[in-house]
């Protein structure tokens, strides 16, 4: 079985752009909650940028000095930046989920974490216990006027947008039971055909099982579900992503095995029981959005592992797809440390593009950007359609396997590249494109991120032209602390202060 790496040199060790321990300083755990002006920048913010930029990402890296075993275990964190006339506010608040306060009124962990975190006391504290914490962790949307934090394998949280106080779980009008999983990575469909043109919420959840169960949830402008419907495929399923098309959901069916019982017996989280499986294909899943359409259509592709979409669109009889893959899944090891991972002996993340034809039920595919690269993010007005742009955080090397220290801006018609560092000493996270008000070409907007500056020991919000990466940051602004590697995140033009 093929895989996706097929290119000579992403290998390749040149001259290292990072330390290691500049890194590590980034999955420090951040346990004040902060509410202030920034003052302390550098350039100007633009006066026309005018909303709030949401993020989410575990805040908690132990909890009472008990370290976890990876950082997808830890507690959710929210950041607010608020941008208001050339100014803008940070406020962070972690999502007081019932396990949270638990475990913070007791000083210890009191739950096993799904990528290895155990509670104390070895195999007998955790045997055949499997209650499972709700970090509300990975992302944060703002969506029919609710601001909703995130984790695939539970129901959200609601929280308020201008404190950040968490109101409870959101089960939107009973269309999800207590516990029942929502997907942490929505899609925003700005022109839904089924909604008369308008903006709708498409999310997803899995039930895992020896076959898998889809569920595909859309949400009108005012939050409430409007359609849902179910579909199994074969085997077990790991997803994270999917993207959309004006008519199908698309979702890539990783190739990986389960294995319960080292997670019953509480030798292992559950996470650490799921194995690549390098001799099995890639299944692409394509399940059609109009819910009276049953059907579901699976086309193979080499083994590989996905966890993050660029967009998708449709041409004629074809889906085409752009995904960051990877040759195989990075797996969490019993006994090991996240901070001490070796780059060097990983292969990168790499963008490649599917053209899936449906009526032959065949898929063909071609690399658009073979440096390391993840977290990619376009235009909202071009999600599920033809695109030209796309921005990614990146490598700050052509080659090889590193953490994220640069941001690419991808033009996929002429084929050309700008590239921002933030290296030696800065470390990237997932950008966010942010259109300029009553823009007209593609790329003339903003790309925001939070980069962790490692010589200060602090985070910098990081404002770049999209049309032009080459001049440098129109702003840097410098918090007054670091802000742990998040996860995902958005922006909307309302503004809350």
């Amino acid at each position: 079985m093929q895989s996706f790496q097929l290119h000579k040199g992403v290998s390749t060790v040149s001259d290292k752009s990072y330390t290691r321990e500049d890194w590590q300083g980034g999955y420090e755990s951040l346990k004040q909650e902060f509410d202030y002006w920034i003052d302390d920048l550098e350039g100007e913010i633009p006066q026309e940028l005018h909303g709030t930029l949401f993020r989410n990402g575990p805040g908690l890296l132990d909890v009472n000095g008990q370290r976890i075993h990876h950082p997808f275990d830890g507690d959710g964190m929210i950041s607010r930046i608020t941008f208001s006339n050339g100014r803008a506010h940070f406020r962070n608040r972690f999502v007081r989920t019932a396990a949270y306060l638990e475990e913070q009124k007791a000083g210890k962990i009191l739950y096993r974490g799904v990528f290895g975190t155990q509670k104390p006391g070895g195999l007998l504290a955790n045997a055949f216990d499997f209650k499972l914490k709700n970090i509300a962790n990975t992302n944060v949307i703002y969506w029919g006027g609710k601001l909703l934090a995130l984790w695939e394998a539970a129901d959200p949280y609601r929280l308020d947008p201008y404190t950040l106080e968490t109101l409870g779980k959101e089960h939107f009008n009973g269309v999800l039971s207590e516990g029942e999983a929502f997907g942490a990575h929505p899609r925003f469909d700005p022109s839904s055909a089924q909604d008369s043109g308008a903006p709708s919420l498409v999310n997803f959840s899995t039930k895992p099982g020896l076959s898998t169960t889809i569920t595909i949830f859309e949400l009108n402008t005012e939050g409430k579900v409007v359609r849902q419907h179910a579909h199994n495929v074969p085997g077990f399923a790991f997803i994270h992503d999917f993207a959309i098309t004006p008519n199908y959901c698309i979702f890539f069916q990783n190739p990986v095995a389960f294995n319960p019982i080292p997670f019953v017996i509480g030798m292992r989280g559950a996470g650490e029981c799921i194995k690549f499986q390098p001799h099995q294909p890639t299944r692409i899943v394509i399940i059609s959005r109009n819910p009276k359409q049953k059907g579901v259509q699976i086309i193979e592709t080499h083994s590989g592992f996905v966890f993050h979409h660029t967009n998708a669109f449709e041409v004629g009889d074809e889906v085409v797809i752009d995904s960051i893959c990877y040759e195989s899944l990075p797996e969490v090891e019993p006994e090991s440390d996240f901070r001490e991972v070796d780059f060097d002996a990983l292969k990168p993340g790499q963008m490649w593009r599917f053209h899936l034809n449906l009526k032959q039920n065949t898929v063909s595919r071609e690399l658009l950007e073979s440096r390391c690269c993840e977290f990619p993010t376009i235009h909202p007005q071009k999600v599920g359609r033809p695109y030209r742009y796309l921005y990614t955080g990146a490598a700050h090397a052509e080659t090889g396997n590193a953490p994220l220290q640069a941001f690419v801006k991808i033009d996929l018609e002429s084929g050309k590249r700008q590239i921002w560092s933030a290296a030696p000493r800065g470390f990237a996270s997932e950008p966010v494109f942010v259109p300029r008000p009553n823009s007209e070409s593609e790329d003339d907007g903003w790309v925001l991120a939070l980069v962790y500056d490692s010589e200060y020991h602090r985070s910098d919000v990081v404002i770049l032209d999209a049309k032009d990466f080459n001049k440098g940051p129109i702003a840097r602004l410098h918090l007054k602390h670091h802000v742990p590697y998040g996860l995902h995140g958005n922006f909307t033009s309302e503004c809350f202060l």
